[in-house]
């Protein structure tokens, strides 16, 4: 039983965080198993490379209490199996824009790249939970998800329980944040923008499917 304050705010941020684990473990899980069956990828390159520095930063460069640093380990297992198929299928999607030789050289490149910024404003705001990169890659991510469609023109590697996942995954810290920083303006406006473009890649994937005569719940 819960005796002061303390302890159900604490019993309500734990809740908000398994939340949260639980639906973004969903989403991994949802790409790798969408990306085998479709033999693509899921996850557009800049937001992998994004979910990887982070996870492996805040894992073991400046790791988060408990329960949220098993949650992080848990995310770089999954986006490890992301990271697998992106290698093998990614450099299909740049017949053109990328030789194949640059294929891995630009990846490389971009995650050390993502690495070392989110390290770097980590220090720089002195800010070691790492909210700020968050919600950063995470809006950047939504709006990749959205270019990711609409450069396909198909929902290759993509279903509306991807989608809803991650929106629901997100929806849990947005709430647990706002709870503790309800002034800061800069994180309202991005929750805000997070939900707006996964809703729209949300209707997107919905209505395409639709166009096609597929029922879009059935499409895991």
């Amino acid at each position: 039983m819960l005796q002061n304050p303390e302890q159900l705010e604490a019993a309500v941020a734990h809740s908000l965080m398994i939340g949260s684990g639980i639906f973004w473990t969903l989403t991994y899980l949802l790409i790798i198993r969408r990306g085998l069956l479709d033999k693509t990828y899921g996850m557009p390159m800049v937001a992998l490379c994004a979910n990887l520095s982070w996870e492996f930063i805040f894992s073991f460069v400046f790791p988060h209490p408990q329960p949220q640093l098993f949650i992080n380990y848990l995310w770089l297992l999954f986006d490890v199996g992301i990271l697998v198929q992106y290698l093998r299928y990614g450099a299909s999607d740049f017949p053109d824009s990328l030789p194949k030789k640059l294929f891995y050289p630009t990846f490389l490149f971009s995650l050390l790249f993502a690495a070392l910024l989110i390290a770097a404003m980590s220090v720089e705001f002195d800010e070691y939970i790492g909210i700020y990169a968050a919600f950063g890659q995470n809006l950047l991510m939504s709006v990749l998800f959205v270019r990711l469609f609409l450069k396909r023109g198909n929902a290759q590697g993509q279903s509306v329980y991807i989608a809803l996942s991650k929106m629901i995954g997100t929806l849990f810290p947005s709430v647990l944040f706002y709870l503790y920083f309800p002034n800061s303006y800069l994180l309202i406006l991005l929750y805000s923008g997070i939900f707006v473009f996964d809703l729209v890649y949300f209707l997107l994937l919905f209505f395409y499917l639709k166009k096609k005569g597929q029922n879009p719940w059935v499409r895991l």
